[in-house]
């Protein structure tokens, strides 16, 4: 039972990190529980739990990793909020570092300022520079500034 608790847990902290780290934890876990319905004693079940955590770490973690690279690093078109990046927002309540929203090709998000000294009016036009989970952060539009935008890796 202990054994299926702590996979459990594992597999929920994943969905809040989704670093796809914790998930072979959570399959160890779970497979140690399988030894554990099949009558193994602890020191067994440890083993199991450590043995394929570890197989799992090194064996399945570097391909998933591999096609996790985003879109624009594989040279394909990007889609979802990656896609977003780049793109012109219009900016609906005013953002500053504290709140804001904006209009994403008719969607709304929350903003915040790529560049902290940075605040934006309703009405005016900003870049989306990267997505960072719910939040887009934005920049002055180089169309309407004439400015020159960040590089949006950093």
């Amino acid at each position: 039972m202990l054994w299926i608790v702590l996979g459990v847990v594992l597999a929920v902290a994943e969905i809040f990190t989704t670093t796809l780290f914790l998930i072979m934890f959570a399959a160890g876990a779970f497979a140690a529980a399988g030894a554990a319905a099949l009558g193994a004693p602890t020191p067994v079940q440890a083993l199991v739990f450590a043995a394929v955590s570890a197989l799992t770490v090194l064996g399945v973690r570097p391909v998933i990793q591999r096609h996790r690279r985003s879109a624009l690093e594989a040279g394909e078109q990007p889609f979802g909020v990656e896609a977003m990046e780049g793109s012109t927002a219009l900016v609906i309540e005013p953002v500053d570092t504290e709140h804001g929203l904006v209009k994403i090709d008719g969607e709304l998000w929350t903003a915040r300022p790529y560049d902290a000294t940075q605040s934006f009016v309703p009405g005016q036009r900003v870049r989306v520079i990267k997505i960072r989970g719910a939040t887009a952060l934005v920049w002055q539009d180089d169309v309407s500034s004439g400015g020159e935008l960040p590089e949006a890796g950093g």
